[in-house]
């Protein structure tokens, strides 16, 4: 849905699989996990999902999920603009109800009992709305999607709320993994480099890395790399390609070029354009 300039978005009960691809966006996300099992990578920290889970994500942190294909990944996905928000709510408020959005960037509540129910409620009455288009379910769709912020401000203000959970030694290697290249993916490093910080061997590492996240250490690396470089790009719009390629990792213009447009479907210079034109796009 389209309010002027502003986006949103309610995909509910979505139950088909989503390939493990590394991806961020200016939007914010709500994502609440209704059955099955998998894990989540959000920035530098792997999630184990389980039913109740619900993700109040900062969109331009990466993220890639990688569900148990055994079991269903049923999850509701709530993505809107930021500006949204403050437009609807205007003066209505003496607090921000996208604080818990901005002060954790990420965060993953577990839900049980009435909080599990108030949450999954709002959700199908948002649903519901959001796919009637005569304007009073146009408007009760921002009251229950505003009360449903509330509810959240009031959840990640309770910190029983926030789960925590001892990581398998794999996750724990995996956790290591993305925390490392979090703090060096501007720096020229190999694989060698990674498994030798890790003191592990790199066949090892590698195969539990993907097994975990879906992905390879240099497709995670990469797309790290890039994700960097957008947000150079929205933030500094008159810093050149080539300074951002060196920035962030590259070292070979060429390559840079190549690895953005395989990931991203354009070119640097072709994506710094469209984002002078339309802030909003991904």
């Amino acid at each position: 849905m389209i309010e002027g300039t502003y986006l949103v978005n309610i995909e509910y009960l979505k139950e088909l699989p989503m390939p493990a691809v590394l991806h961020s966006h200016p939007n914010y996300e709500l994502f609440y996990f209704h059955e099955g099992g998998g894990n989540y990578l959000i920035g530098d920290h792997i999630y184990s999902l389980s039913p109740g889970d619900l993700i109040l994500m900062h969109g331009m942190t990466l993220h890639c999920p990688n569900m148990d294909e055994k079991n269903k990944y049923v999850r509701t996905v709530v993505s809107f603009d930021p500006a949204y928000v403050r437009a609807i709510s205007g003066k209505l408020f003496t607090i921000d109800p996208l604080e818990p959005f901005e002060r954790h960037k990420n965060i993953r509540l577990q839900l049980h009992g009435e909080d599990q129910q108030r949450v999954e409620s709002r959700l199908a009455e948002m649903n519901d709305c959001f796919h009637h288009k005569d304007p009073i379910a146009h408007n009760r769709f921002r009251l229950v999607f505003l009360e449903m912020l509330l509810d959240l401000y009031g959840l990640c203000a309770k910190p029983s709320m926030r789960k925590s959970e001892a990581l398998t030694p794999k996750e724990q290697t995996v956790q290591k993994v993305v925390t490392w290249v979090e703090g060096h993916f501007a720096e020229q490093v190999s694989f060698d480099d990674i498994a030798a910080h890790m003191d592990l061997n790199k066949h090892y590492l590698s195969r539990v890395f993907r097994e975990l996240t879906g992905l390879t250490v240099f497709d995670y690396l990469y797309q790290r790399r890039i994700n960097e470089a957008k947000i150079i790009f929205l933030l500094q719009d008159q810093v050149s390609v080539t300074e951002v390629c060196y920035r962030v990792g590259f070292n070979n213009l060429s390559h840079f070029s190549r690895m953005f447009k395989q990931r991203v479907g354009c070119t640097p210079d072709e994506y710094k354009r469209r984002r002078l034109i339309n802030p909003l796009e991904h």
